[in-house]
């Protein structure tokens, strides 16, 4: 008789190293590598190299990656070239694992040598192409298994499909749940988007009504919280399919945010059967039925190795829990988290220096270090006016002051009343900057922040 352990450690086995049909893997290979391909000369294209990588003197990196500023100028036109190639090579599969694993630390760099332009799908693309990298995707329709039928196979372990189902699964919760806020619920974040969507031709009118701000809002929630609930459940998942469809051509026409609502649509080939994909899409591959379960020689490795990977992604969504005060006032532990198009904000922002060495404050113009959109940015965010102050004082450095930079910053959340953000009388560039700690120069955030100012009083009629 086998022991409790046994028992489920054969379970475990069977749940996770049970080979299944690879058609919907192989299919969204092609798919991924079309698009980071596309994401890459695009941002050539459209200008996003130059105004983000080329133009500036400096970008705003993320905290502690200094060194990829190096990576800054002309030269990143060949360099995003030379990652829109690596992705047409994981559409083909050729040399796949080199080029998937190049695209992931070139994407990486990419993502860490910028703030200014945020977005958290550039995150989901990062995760997406170092997970892709380990995964098994070139084994069927791809140059490497035409020219090494050796590897060619058409199954893969069930483990690669639960990966990419509970990746995508977290992603949509975190957002759904990230949502559950009054500005968000009250419509007054929907319609402060729709507000600059007004000159669309055709819909700019009908998106500046109220009634379709709350169904943004609310089917915002719920299309984040059922999503992957609805392509799971065979019965519900052609429905969820259409309904993703166009929830995502939507975001695309309204919100213009690049691959991600094609990259979303993609996600739905690991729902459907490899039946349903093969037929459509792949008729001539032969459909994997034989159930096998194959062990892998670094099996313990690999549960160790995703397990702590996705407790991080539980986890980092939940850090702003641990630091004092609002996420939405103080951004400590916003980023990475799924917080998507959940605050509008503004600022104005006045630097001051003081020679320590004749006690003289004057204002400093910080408008001739930055570009247009970084002057923007810096305003509302604690971190980048951190890193702004440090490098005033490096540079004032460079001319043999030594100097205090104090900033005053004024902010306003959705539309709000203006506030101070940050202790005018701090020495910002004196101040160390911890990642996992509250910054105490942050102000403590007003009771009524995030509240909308009300009109003035109509006056009253002489009768």
């Amino acid at each position: 008789m086998r022991s409790s352990p046994e028992i489920l450690l054969q379970v475990v086995n069977k749940f996770l190293f049970k080979h299944i049909d690879n058609t919907g893997l192989v299919l969204f290979r092609v798919f991924f590598g079309l698009l980071i391909a596309i994401e890459a000369f695009g941002a050539i294209i459209t200008g996003w190299v130059r105004l983000n990588v080329v133009e500036p003197e400096f970008t705003f990196n993320f905290i502690g990656f200094d060194f990829l500023q190096y990576l800054i100028g002309p030269g990143m036109y060949a360099y995003f070239a030379v990652m829109g190639i690596f992705g047409i090579m994981v559409m083909l599969g050729y040399k796949y694992r080199i080029s998937m694993v190049a695209y992931a630390i070139m994407w990486t760099a990419v993502y860490l040598i910028q703030k200014t332009s945020y977005n958290n799908h550039y995150y989901l693309m990062m995760l997406l192409c170092w997970i892709m990298a380990f995964l098994p995707a070139h084994r069927w329709f791809s140059i490497d298994a035409k020219l090494n039928p050796e590897l060619k196979s058409p199954s893969m372990p069930r483990w690669v499909l639960l990966i990419l189902i509970l990746q995508v699964w977290l992603v949509y919760t975190f957002a759904s749940v990230a949502k559950f806020y009054p500005d968000w619920l009250d419509g007054t974040t929907t319609a402060l988007f729709m507000k600059g969507k007004s000159d669309y031709s055709l819909i700019g009118g009908f998106l500046q009504l109220e009634w379709v701000h709350y169904s943004i809002a609310y089917v915002g929630i719920l299309f984040d919280l059922l999503i992957v609930p609805l392509l799971l459940w065979k019965r519900t998942r052609l429905l969820g399919f259409g309904i993703s469809v166009f929830f995502h051509l939507f975001n695309s026409i309204v919100f213009q945010i690049g691959i991600f609502p094609y990259m979303s649509i993609a996600f739905a080939l690991f729902f459907f059967s490899s039946e349903t994909l093969q037929k459509r899409f792949l008729p001539k591959k032969k459909l994997y039925t034989g159930n096998e379960i194959i062990l892998p020689k670094h099996k313990n490795l690999l549960i160790t190795v995703f397990s702590i990977y996705f407790l991080f992604q539980i986890g980092l969504p939940l850090r702003h829990w641990t630091f004092k005060d609002d996420v939405l006032w103080t951004e400590e532990g916003h980023r990475l988290s799924w917080r998507m198009m959940l605050r509008s904000k503004g600022g104005m922002l006045t630097i001051y220096t003081e020679d320590k060495a004749t006690q003289k404050r004057i204002r400093y113009d910080h408008s001739k270090l930055l570009t247009k959109k970084q002057r923007r940015s810096v305003k509302t965010k604690p971190d980048i006016l951190w890193q702004l102050a440090q490098r005033i004082k490096n540079l004032e450095a460079e001319e043999g002051r030594d100097v205090s930079v104090y900033m005053d910053v004024r902010i306003k959340i959705n539309g709000g009343k203006y506030f101070q953000l940050i202790d005018p009388e701090t020495d910002l560039a004196a101040q160390k900057w911890h990642p996992f700690k509250h910054s105490e120069w942050i102000l403590p955030s007003p009771e009524d922040y995030h509240k909308k100012p009300q009109p003035p009083p109509r006056p009253k009629s002489d009768q």
